[in-house]
C-alpha cells in the first residue's frame, strides 16, 4: 500500500494557480488534479496554438484576467478563496522583454504587487508560492553555482524584472504576510527559482525545444542561436515536485521555509545548447539544424549554474530524471502527438512519481515493504 504523494496535504483544498493555461502552470493544474486538489486558475488565454492547457482539458474553475488589472485581480483570488497559491503567471520570454520591456515590467512586478494585495484582502490564503527564475541573479558568469545568498540582478528586462519580483517577494513577507495582517494568521511566502524545463507540450515563441519541434514538423533546419552557451536543464516535473514540495511544507505551518529556494538538476544537467540539441535529435532522427546569427545587441548570459544543495538538505527534494531521460521522454512526448495524436503528460507523470518512489523521495510516498536502492 502506498502513502499519499506530498503526504496528502493537497486533498480537498482550493489551490490557486496563477498561469495555469502555460506550459508549467498546465504541468502543474494536471498534477494538482491527481492530488484530489479543487484546482482553479487565474491567467490569460493560452497564448498558443496548440497549447498544452486545451490538450489536457481539465475543466477546473478558470478567471481570464490581466496581473495588471488590479481590481480583477482582487475580486477573481476573492471570489476563489484559495487555501494556497502557486504564482506561475508571467511574461517569460528574455527576448520579448526586449521588444516590451514596460509590458514586462508591468506584468512581471506590479502585477505581482496586485496578486500579493488580493492575498491579503483574502482571509482564506494560509501560504504562496512565488515562481521566479535562475535568470534573477546577477550573472557573473561563474562556473560556480548560483546558491539563494547570491545577488540578485538583470542585464535585460525579464531577467531584471524577475529580480524586482524576489525583492518585492522578500519586502511583502516582512512587511505584511509575516504578521497576520488583520486575517488573524499569517501567509507564508517563498519563492521558487528554477533552471530552463524541458517535457512535452510547450509551443513558445523563442525556446529551444519548441523551435526544433517546429523544425521538425516543417522539416526544416533549426537555427540554433548561441550553441555554447550552458544553462540548467531539468524535465518540467522536477522543478514542479519541489513547488508542492514548500508548498507542502508550507501549509503544514513551517514557517522557517518561507524563504527563497532553488530547484535544478545535478551537474550533469548543465549542458551547452549544442549538447541538447544533440541528445534532442537522437530521438528525433529528421530533425536537422544550423547555426543562427547571433544578434549582438539582444545580451544572452552564456554561462548558468544553479547550487541546489539548500533544497536537498532541508527539503528533502532532489531531481529525478536525468538529462539523456529528459529529453528522450520530450523528444517521446512530441512525437507521439505529432505521429499518433497521443498525449503523453499522464504517462509522464506516472512514470516520474513511479521512478520518485524507487529513488526513495519521501514525497513520492512509500509502497509497504519496498526497500530502497
Amino acid at each position: 500500500m502506498s502513502q499519499p504523494l506530498f503526504a496528502g496535504v493537497y486533498e480537498g483544498r482550493r489551490v490557486l494557480v496563477t498561469g495555469h493555461t502555460g506550459f508549467k502552470g498546465s504541468w502543474l493544474a494536471l498534477w494538482l488534479r491527481q492530488l484530489d486538489a479543487q484546482v482553479c486558475g487565474l491567467a490569460l488565454p493560452p497564448a498558443t496554438e496548440p497549447s498544452h492547457h486545451a490538450l489536457l482539458n481539465l475543466g477546473i474553475e478558470e478567471a481570464f484576467v490581466d496581473l495588471r488589472d488590479a481590481d480583477g485581480v482582487r475580486r477573481t483570488v476573492q471570489a476563489l478563496a484559495p487555501d494556497i497559491v502557486f504564482h506561475l503567471a508571467a511574461q517569460p520570454l528574455v527576448r520579448r522583454s526586449y521588444a516590451e520591456p514596460a509590458g514586462t515590467l508591468a506584468t512581471n512586478v506590479m502585477g505581482l504587487v496586485h496578486l500579493f494585495e488580493a492575498v491579503r484582502a483574502t482571509p482564506s490564503v494560509r501560504a504562496v508560492v512565488n515562481v521566479t527564475t535562475d535568470k534573477c541573479y546577477a550573472n557573473r558568469h561563474q562556473a560556480q553555482g548560483y546558491t539563494e545568498d547570491d545577488a540578485l540582478g538583470g542585464h535585460d528586462p525579464y531577467s531584471a524584472s524577475k529580480a524586482c519580483a524576489e525583492i518585492v517577494s522578500a519586502s511583502y513577507r516582512a512587511s505584511f504576510l509575516s504578521n497576520d495582517d488583520s486575517r488573524g494568521h499569517p501567509v507564508l511566502l517563498a519563492t521558487a527559482r528554477a533552471g530552463n524545463v524541458i517535457g512535452g507540450g510547450d509551443w513558445s515563441e523563442d525556446r529551444l525545444i519548441p523551435d526544433l519541434v517546429r523544425a521538425a514538423l516543417a522539416a526544416e533546419p533549426a537555427r540554433i542561436r548561441h550553441p555554447g552557451s550552458t544553462r540548467p536543464w531539468q524535465h518540467v516535473l522536477e522543478p514542479l515536485a519541489g513547488y508542492l514540495l514548500l508548498g507542502q511544507q508550507l501549509l503544514q505551518g513551517r514557517g522557517e521555509q518561507a524563504q527563497a529556494w532553488n530547484f535544478g538538476p545535478d551537474e550533469a544537467g548543465h549542458l551547452s545548447v549544442g549538447e541538447v540539441v544533440s541528445g534532442f535529435s537522437a530521438h528525433w532522427p529528421s530533425l536537422r539544424h544550423e547555426l543562427g546569427g547571433q544578434d549582438a545587441t539582444r545580451h544572452e548570459a552564456a554561462l548558468l549554474h544553479l547550487d541546489c544543495g539548500k533544497a536537498r538538505a532541508r527539503l528533502g527534494w532532489r531531481p529525478v530524471w536525468d538529462a539523456p531521460t529528459s529529453l528522450a521522454r520530450t523528444a517521446r512526448w512530441y512525437r507521439a502527438w505529432h505521429e499518433r495524436g497521443e498525449r503523453l503528460s499522464q504517462a509522464d507523470l506516472d512514470a516520474y512519481v513511479e521512478d520518485a518512489r524507487r529513488h526513495g523521495l519521501a514525497w513520492a510516498g512509500q509502497t509497504s515493504g519496498w526497500v530502497p536502492a
